[in-house]
């Protein structure tokens, strides 16, 4: 019994200890924790004395608890990661995978659709931002954690996965996507007339995103743009520090985003002054746009650096570190939430646009699916109010 118990708490501590330890309080606190292990020890017990199956997953049991103290936290972003896909969070942040390339998320304990990367699987199967996706290969998606939908919709290239989803209050529908490999291009860039230069940033996930945002202005520049119209609808964020890298790239001086921890301290992130472009700027965004798109908004906004044109972002203001565990597996724990430069709490409401153009359904699909040239009365009212910047000074 002793060997057992032995056993017993080492699964205990595994759950409880993240990689850089954890190291119980003293006194009260102590003891009353120390209280609840104990329940949750004599039910680890009776499970596995008495449970009907006599052989039980010890993995598949802390796995387990582990998802089940995360889900406690009543947080949608804080989840945990089994080796399997944490190795494709790894291979996703380099920029490829396999899979239907879409970004997911969790809005009022519903899975939804943030938005589908253009050219991908997803993209081209129609999925649109705010599809509620109720069944994955008609498993329903009710209590399934965030990790869970992702690992089943991804998979190897050439199989396909079958989305059961809902737009607005239409019926349920089956969409089924062919599974391919998924190639991230972070940016891609054009000048729509001689003196405007366009960029669309997809995704912030991306290492190299940075990077090829460098590249992107430098092109417009090279092209003699006098105006700039950065694009970032359908952006469902990525990395913190690519979110202050990008703004720094357009922000001289000033905070580019404030980040408060679980102890009410706020840390101010500066722009480097590394700054690529200092003209005229209209920023587009929409529903789709989140995270570190929400941290890019909200700084060129506070710092009057762009007019922001579309409509209301997503609203994920949370800050997430990735916590490797010995076996290869990885929790993914909320640990701050972010403000803009101005102190707006994104989480409550979003960004929103300083130019409001709201679009139907059917202008949306024309924008994102059919991608029909002149059909874009957001665009239309970017280019009008950057035109203004230039030629009227």
């Amino acid at each position: 019994m002793k060997s057992y118990r032995n056993h017993v708490w080492a699964i205990v501590i595994f759950i409880f200890v993240f990689s850089t330890g954890f190291i119980f309080g003293r006194g009260i606190a102590e003891e009353s924790l120390e209280k609840k292990l104990d329940i949750y020890l004599q039910a680890l017990s009776l499970v596995k004395k008495e449970f009907v199956e006599k052989k039980i997953d010890d993995t598949k049991l802390v796995y387990g608890s582990i998802r089940g103290l995360l889900a406690s936290l009543d947080d949608p972003y804080s989840r945990f990661m089994e080796p399997k896909s944490y190795k494709e969070m790894l291979m996703r942040m380099g920029g490829e995978y396999s899979g239907i390339g879409v970004y997911i998320g969790m809005k009022n304990k519903q899975l939804v659709v943030i938005s589908p990367i253009e050219g991908t699987p997803g993209y081209r199967a129609g999925l649109k931002p705010k599809d509620k996706i109720i069944k994955i290969n008609g498993k329903s998606t009710r209590d399934m954690a965030l990790d869970e939908a992702v690992s089943h919709i991804r998979g190897r290239k050439g199989t396909t996965v079958v989305l059961t989803v809902i737009r607005g209050k239409g019926k349920e529908t089956k969409v089924p996507i062919r599974r391919d490999r998924i190639v991230i291009k972070a940016t891609k860039y054009k000048m729509l007339t001689k003196d405007v230069g366009y960029i669309k940033l997809n995704t912030f996930e991306k290492k190299a995103a940075s990077e090829e945002m460098k590249r992107a202005i430098n092109a417009i520049r090279n092209k003699n743009a006098k105006g700039l119209i950065l694009d970032v609808r359908g952006n469902g964020g990525g990395l913190l520090d690519n979110a202050i890298e990008i703004g720094s790239m357009f922000i001289p001086s000033g905070a580019i985003v404030q980040i408060v921890d679980r102890e009410g301290m706020r840390e101010v992130k500066y722009s480097s002054g590394k700054i690529l472009w200092s003209g005229p700027m209209v920023l587009l965004i929409n529903e789709a746009s989140a995270s570190a798109s929400e941290i890019l908004a909200g700084a060129l906004r506070d710092n009057h650096m762009a007019t922001l044109v579309g409509g209301t972002t997503f609203g994920k203001a949370s800050v997430q570190t990735v916590k490797k565990m010995d076996d290869g597996s990885a929790i993914l724990l909320t640990i701050a939430k972010y403000l803009t430069p101005n102190g707006d709490d994104i989480t409550k409401n979003g960004i929103s646009p300083e130019v409001v153009v709201k679009l139907s359904t059917k202008e949306v699909e024309a924008i994102f699916l059919d991608q029909k040239e002149g059909a874009d009365r957001q665009m239309d009212k970017a280019l009008e109010i950057i035109n203004g910047m230039i030629y009227v000074q």
